[in-house]
């Protein structure tokens, strides 16, 4: 997934990088639970708040928070670490609570 350097990242490309990286999440049961526990829905809830705006914002947040999974993700996908902020603001925006 590569980005022309200067362009912003469509709604539909962060959607796909979002997607990608749930899609690698689900591959590893260890961290699906730690994903769970920090976003507080359970396994069987997972498709419903997948439709909810922000669940894909908060995916790629989950990766933001460990350098080294993000760093595993960005290297499996062939994309630079920096196009995971891009998509999560692509998503959501700014927000004044994200630091």
């Amino acid at each position: 997934m590569n980005n022309i350097r200067g362009k912003s990242l469509s709604v539909e490309e962060a959607q796909g990088i979002a997607t990608e990286a749930l899609l690698q999440l689900s591959r590893d049961p260890e961290l699906v639970g730690r994903f769970l526990a920090m976003s507080g829905i359970g396994p069987e809830m997972i498709r419903e708040a997948a439709a909810e705006p922000g669940f894909l914002a908060g995916v790629l947040e989950f990766y933001m928070m460990d350098d080294a999974l993000l760093l595993a993700f960005c290297e499996n996908g062939g994309i630079r670490p920096t196009m995971i902020a891009a998509a999560r603001f692509a998503l959501v925006g700014d927000t004044e609570d994200h630091g």
